[in-house]
């Protein structure tokens, strides 16, 4: 991906308020603008996201209970802020929250991007990802998981993209970590992005090929060829980040600049 297509944009409320001039939304090379969140209103747009709540109960032991509170979910200078907290809450010991784009914005192939700050601390679990909209008939893993960005907060330069379907779900996902020369990844904003086209998913991190995944490479049933929807979200302990410990600050925030979905041009 070219430099342009990682341009930060200026906050439209400041375009608004007159302090800076509005910029339009760069496009990546080869694909058009089709649907997008720059996160400058006041409050989460319904019209685009779902707040789920409660506990997930996904078999991964997380220890978090979302809500849509605005102490764990809300939209301030023109950034998504997801936090996790350390409380007492309907029977959990942490709070947290997550959003998806489910019955509202779905789409079959595509470019998806978003710009995150991810949080850190051993047992944080932030994530950018999509299940495929069948899920309530076809079920998990068969419905697909596209694993877009993952990080566990025992792993600060390390990020993850995985695919989950039928034969290399869990443990058996199919995926790629990547890595930077240097820090962590909760220091600065990165850009995480896949392209997904028929037969081939490929995933970026600041414009970084590291991955790419094909149906003779998953070692089971190609399952994405079909409508998706977006998630974001940020976990509390599991199998995987293993769980909070004396060293782990909170609250933590999970800040999401933009999400953009752009379709192939013609």
């Amino acid at each position: 991906m070219v430099a342009a297509a990682m341009a930060v944009r200026p906050s439209m409320a400041a375009a608004r308020a007159g302090t800076v001039p509005a910029m339009p939304i760069p496009q990546a090379p080869g694909w058009i603008l089709d649907w997008h969140d720059e996160f400058d209103g006041r409050e989460l747009d319904r019209t685009k996201w779902v707040a789920e709540t409660g506990d997930p109960r996904n078999g991964n032991d997380e220890r978090q209970f979302y809500t849509a509170r605005p102490q764990n979910l809300r939209v301030e200078d023109g950034k998504l802020v997801i936090e996790a907290r350390r409380e007492r809450y309907e029977g959990k010991d942490y709070t947290s929250a997550r959003i998806k784009t489910q019955g509202l914005q779905e789409r079959t192939y595509g470019r998806y991007e978003a710009r995150i700050r991810i949080p850190r601390g051993q047992g944080i679990w932030p994530a950018f990802w999509m299940l495929g909209a069948d899920i309530g008939t076809a079920g998990w893993p068969r419905c697909g998981e596209i694993d877009i960005m993952e990080n566990i907060g025992k792993e600060p330069g390390l990020v993850h993209g995985t695919l989950h379907g039928p034969g290399y779900s869990g443990e058996k996902g199919v995926g790629k970590p990547s890595a930077l020369d240097k820090g962590a990844y909760a220091d600065d904003f990165h850009l995480y992005a896949v392209e997904w086209e028929p037969g081939e998913i490929r995933w970026f991190r600041d414009g970084i090929l590291y991955h790419t995944a094909r149906p003779d490479t998953v070692g089971g049933d190609w399952v994405f060829a079909h409508q998706f929807f977006v998630i974001l979200n940020l976990a509390v302990g599991g199998y995987w980040p293993g769980y909070p410990d004396g060293t782990t600050p909170l609250p933590q925030h999970m800040l999401v600049d933009y999400v953009r979905v752009y379709r192939r041009a013609k």
